[in-house]
């Protein structure tokens, strides 16, 4: 089969999301799994009877039974914050294939008002089995941020990157989330503020590093066809690939190259686009060398290049590669597993939904999620009816 035979065959038409410059949410667990499904439906049209197919990073089959859908498809696809990538990934080939109709996708996390909610636990954090607690945890690697810090450190001994080069990254991120009005934090930073706050893993700083808050996200997915008579102007799916490299960070073959070398390159050619067609880049930054590895990794500059691409601002509102403008995990919001909202704002932006941060006319959005510790990409090229 193809490679190109997922282009255009599917198309986000509808997403929701919540967050709040506090930090926090006042719904939580499966009360705000649902205001989401129910928010993003509405955005498409749509109601729960017309949907045959539920993703989640966990039990697909309970999420399906608590909203009262009997599926035709499940994924309960868990890769960390990739997963909503690689959702989409798997409803479109599904969706090409014929096995469902209406895909809904959805996540929802509140670590920072768990902290008060007595027996909430470690709500968001991804079950299952972790080797790294075993074999790097006790031997004083801090997780998760030991391994991205690993990460810097090596970038920086190979390729000469520089701490003034990451923050700027943090400086631009934060210049898109004065924008936005949801933001969890607003005010502007330079790099001098950057390296000013706190090391928390050499070599990376507080200002380098993800927000905790609650967060809440859906999307919906149909076919081409159907969605033409929806609400909403539908979002194609042009390209979807997947890069898997490890595990824990001390099975990671290159620190400075990731799974995106491989799923970004196949995102493209599937789309059947080049980097000069990218009109916004969503890059999941959980700390500032995650997004620079993206740069490099999907091909927007060289290997190595990437603290000099970004010295000059570029990424930010004006520049000539705007990424992350919602504000990042870095400003906007960051739950634990960031990727759907990589989606949402992609799709937003592609319908000119964005508001004061709205872009001109772009056509063509990419989202590239990273999940576990630089563990697994996936990259999804998105784009409006008239790239296809």
């Amino acid at each position: 089969m193809s490679r190109r035979t997922l282009r255009g065959a599917a198309a986000l038409v509808g997403v929701a999301d919540a967050a709040s410059p506090t930090g926090e949410l006042d719904t939580h667990g499966r009360a705000l799994e649902a205001a989401m499904v129910h928010e993003a439906l509405a955005d498409a049209g749509l109601t729960l009877d017309d949907v045959d197919g539920v993703a989640y990073a966990g039990s697909a089959a309970g999420l399906a039974e608590f909203l009262g859908i009997r599926p035709r498809y499940l994924d309960g696809t868990l890769v960390g914050g990739s997963s909503y990538e690689l959702h989409v990934e798997h409803a479109a080939a599904a969706i090409a294939a014929g096995l469902c109709d209406v895909v809904i996708g959805v996540y929802a996390a509140t670590p920072r008002s768990d902290r008060r909610r007595p027996g909430a636990g470690r709500r968001g954090m991804p079950p299952g089995p972790n080797p790294a607690l075993e074999w790097e945890l006790p031997y004083g690697l801090r997780l998760p941020i030991g391994g991205y810090a690993l990460a810097a450190s090596r970038h920086m001994a190979v390729y000469g990157t520089t701490p003034e080069q990451l923050a700027q990254i943090a400086v631009d991120t934060r210049r898109w989330a004065a924008l936005n009005p949801r933001a969890r934090y607003r005010d502007p930073i330079t790099v001098d503020d950057v390296l000013d706050s706190p090391m928390v893993v050499s070599p990376l700083h507080l200002l380098d590093c993800c927000l905790v808050t609650d967060g809440a996200g859906a999307f919906v997915l149909t076919s081409a066809e159907r969605a033409r008579d929806l609400r909403k102007p539908p979002v194609y799916v042009l390209g979807a690939a997947t890069g898997g490299t490890h595990q824990m960070i001390s099975e990671m073959p290159d620190l400075t190259v990731t799974g995106g070398a491989v799923s970004g390159p196949a995102a493209f050619e599937m789309a059947g686009i080049k980097h000069e067609d990218v009109d916004l880049l969503m890059a999941y930054d959980s700390f500032t060398i995650t997004a620079l590895l993206h740069l490099e990794d999907l091909g927007f500059c060289p290997k190595g290049e990437g603290g000099a691409f970004v010295e000059d601002g570029k990424l930010g509102p004006g520049g000539s590669l705007p990424m992350n403008t919602n504000g990042g995990g870095l400003s906007y919001t960051h739950p634990g597993m960031y990727g759907m909202f990589l989606l949402v704002e992609a799709v937003r932006q592609l319908r000119g939904e964005a508001g004061e941060r709205q872009l001109d006319d772009p056509k063509v959005a990419v989202a590239h999620g990273s999940g576990g510790v630089l563990s697994t990409m996936g990259t999804l090229v998105l784009g409006t009816e008239e790239v296809l």
